[in-house]
């Protein structure tokens, strides 16, 4: 019999009391039979809301916590008064004593972090860990790091996001040596800071498990011109703000236009059909879930005012990184990297 996956929830995490977390792991669960929960929150009011979940509460089992912490708690404070106790801090804790095989949360991104490095620890030979996430292209879908778990980065610590995006690359996409690039402000080789131009040096000039394809612009993003695009946090996560605004304003001007007189909504009728794939394909839902990288443990942070779709999204992930081993992989690519330097 398999070992199913066990799945620690941050229950109190995220917008508007964290509403679309249980339907969200509801829908998870209808896809993935094989995984069990550990949910983290307040015990009584977890137990009410499952009872609109008979096969979810069939499989999960709650720990009581009366600690949340605030979407917008700086994190030294999170630290001082949720450690140890706090639903979060707790959910984290269970990947490290094994009793949970990763964690997801939609709380404080700051304060996830904080709590994640003390207590996964960074792993042996990477600097500093980094947010992934997947982003949706012209062909496909791409990873994109890091998006916001730290502000600056260093040509070595470039280089280390490099070797975590394309062991997320291996694990997800199934791809054996994916394609990297280093996001900067012209494809040539003496534009750009300082930082990424040596990075770009030192990807250059070794053997890598990884296609180092040189440098890419913010407008390639969108292309899968690549499959890993590799920046520091600041830029990473004006980036990710930039597409999901855009995205917004896209379709605010889709339903401006169709409500703009009879015929656009006739015209509207005849291709909705091919409106409603480009709405599910630019649905941010579809792939909800930031993914910490470098740690010693599998952490997802999800969208704090996420629906359900999005919520199971980022549990899917997850499960998808458990099964495919993905932290020995990228141990494993880390330790081959370093011997080649």
């Amino acid at each position: 019999m398999v070992k199913p996956i066990i799945i620690a929830i941050d229950v109190m995490g995220g917008d508007n009391d964290g509403s679309f977390i249980l339907p969200g792991l509801a829908l998870s669960y209808v896809r993935n039979p094989d995984v069990r929960f550990i949910l983290y929150g307040d015990e009584k009011k977890i137990q009410k809301n499952l009872l609109e979940f008979k096969e979810l509460s069939e499989v999960s089992t709650i720990v009581n916590s009366t600690i949340s912490i605030g979407m917008a708690e700086k994190p030294g404070l999170a630290l001082k008064r949720g450690r140890n106790h706090s639903s979060m801090w707790q959910s984290i804790n269970s990947v490290k004593i094994g009793e949970a095989d990763f964690v997801v949360s939609a709380g404080n991104t700051g304060a996830l972090m904080a709590m994640s490095k003390i207590i996964l620890r960074t792993m042996a030979n990477i600097q500093r860990p980094a947010i992934a996430a997947i982003w949706p292209t012209i062909k496909g879908e791409s990873i994109v790091l890091d998006v916001g778990a730290t502000i600056g980065a260093d040509a070595n610590q470039l280089v280390d996001f490099s070797v975590l995006g394309a062991s997320m690359a291996q694990s997800i996409f199934n791809i054996s040596r994916p394609s990297v690039s280093l996001l900067n402000i012209g494809v040539e080789e003496v534009k750009g800071l300082e930082q990424i131009r040596d990075a770009s040096n030192i990807l250059s000039n070794n053997d890598l498990f990884f296609n180092y394809q040189g440098f890419v612009e913010g407008n390639d993003i969108g292309k899968g011109e690549v499959d890993v695009v590799v920046m520091e946090g600041f830029n990473g996560n004006i980036a990710l703000k930039t597409a999901e605004g855009t995205a917004k304003q896209i379709s605010e001007y889709f339903k401006s236009a169709i409500n703009r007189s009879l015929l656009s909504k006739i015209g509207y009728f005849i291709a909705s059909s091919a409106f409603r794939a480009l709405k599910d394909k630019m649905n941010p839902s579809k792939v909800n879930g930031g993914v910490f990288l470098g740690l010693n443990g599998i952490v997802i942070k999800s969208h704090g005012s996420t629906d359900p779709i999005g919520f199971a999204s980022a549990v899917d992930l997850g499960i998808d990184m458990s099964r495919s081993n993905i932290l020995d992989k990228i141990r494993n690519n880390i330790n081959d990297f370093r011997l080649l330097q």
